[in-house]
């Protein structure tokens, strides 16, 4: 018999829910995380009893899905979502159900989800529910629709890109009949939100095998994403080097949109609303990384002085998976020589200059757009010549200048 341990606060709630008469199971993606050996993100309950008996059962509670059946219970200082039994009706956008009906029949429940590694339950009581063959699908590494495929896909398109990214993040493989059915569905995807389409891509981007993205454009899906996305694909490079990148967002979207132009590059992920942080770094990366760094102290504190810490080392980090020949030697010099900078505390930003505006305006500048131009010259020295970083010489300077 298949034991999985249960954290004890979603032991309790099942265990409350069978007091009071009520079936209840572990679900979902923690029951296939767990049977993979994985750590589970989220632990969801899936219970016969209705959402006003839960609430009953329980003193705190939070409705985050009550016209769905979900509620979600406070316990220990963590929250777990507990479901009602449901069928859902009509699919009307390919994307969410018309209406929802609850049942007491677990199977009915379970006969609705995405695919078989998803659709298992598990309580201590009962063991592992397993009516899909979802285990043996685990243990051949497939990635199957419950039920058809078509109907599955149909219901929400989404599940077109969920299908890619777990084969991504699992190391699966799809099998015939459901990767047949995401071709023939994709046009649905139009239908769904940019803001889910693009945190599927995102998880697909950050898992394991990243180069899976390409089975978005071999499936025929990049068109109903976005035409630009759709033309990106079309200069798509060394794709399968992306997983080499860490697995952080702006790193591995700069990873795949890196041929584009930083303009365009940030417009896809405009089109897919992305947050502005991950646009900047995206497009800042795909702008400089081709651009060979010189293994001379003053250029690297420029290109320093223009990023932040952070994002200097990512474009490091970035050559060095992308940039090949005589440049690798050069890099591991610009490597060697930006830490010694670091080390030796070198002036890389204006702020930390010896010198001031307001130090220049009492010396009788004029406020305005000379004195912003001077002092952004005094800066040049002082990338030039660390040791310029000295007030006494920088206002003697500033008079020459």
């Amino acid at each position: 018999m298949v034991k999985i341990q249960i954290p004890e606060a979603a032991e309790k709630i099942m265990e409350q829910l069978n007091v009071h008469g009520f079936e209840a199971y572990a679900v979902g993606g923690c029951i296939r995380d767990s049977l993979l050996g994985r750590e589970p993100e989220d632990w969801d309950i899936t219970t016969s009893a209705k959402p006003e008996q839960v609430k009953e059962i329980f003193s705190r509670t939070v409705d985050t899905g009550i016209q769905h059946g979900t509620v979600t219970v406070l316990i220990d200082r963590s929250g777990y979502e507990v479901t009602t039994y449901r069928i859902d009706g009509e699919y009307e956008d390919g994307r969410h159900p018309k209406s929802v009906e609850f049942t007491g029949n677990l199977l009915e429940d379970l006969k609705r989800r995405d695919f078989t590694i998803n659709a298992m339950a598990y309580s201590g009581r009962e063991g592992l529910v397993d009516a899909f063959d979802g285990r043996a699908d685990l243990e051949l590494g497939i990635v199957r629709c419950v039920g058809n495929a078509v109907d599955r896909f149909t219901e929400d398109a989404l599940r077109i890109l969920r299908a890619i990214r777990f084969c991504a993040q699992l190391g699966f493989h799809m099998e015939r009949e459901t990767e047949q059915a995401i071709s023939a569905i994709a046009p649905n995807l139009a239908k769904v939100s940019k803001e889910r389409i693009q945190v599927e891509l995102t998880k697909l981007l950050l898992s394991a095998h990243p180069e899976l993205v390409k089975n978005v454009y071999e499936n025929g899906i990049g068109p109903f994403i976005s035409e630009r996305f759709e033309w990106a694909g079309k200069r798509m490079e060394e794709v399968e080097s992306v997983r080499f990148l860490p697995p952080r967002k702006h790193m591995r979207w700069a990873g795949f949109l890196r041929m584009e132009d930083p303009g365009d590059a940030a417009a896809i992920l405009r089109d897919l609303k992305m947050d502005n942080e991950t646009v900047d770094g995206v497009s800042t990366l795909a702008g400089l990384w081709k651009r060979p760094i010189p293994a001379h102290k003053p250029a690297i504190r420029k290109v320093m002085s223009s990023l932040s810490e952070g994002l200097f080392d990512d474009l490091l980090c970035f050559q060095e998976v992308f940039c090949r020949g005589e440049y690798m030697e050069q890099l591991r010099e610009v490597k060697q020589y930006s830490e010694e900078i670091r080390r030796d505390k070198d002036c890389i930003r204006l702020k930390d200059m010896a010198v001031t505006g307001r130090e220049l305006i009492a010396a009788g500048r004029k406020p305005g757009p000379e004195l912003g131009a001077l002092l952004n010259n005094l800066f040049e020295e002082v990338l030039k010549c660390p040791e310029y970083n000295d007030r006494e010489y920088l206002m003697e300077l500033a008079k020459k200048l």
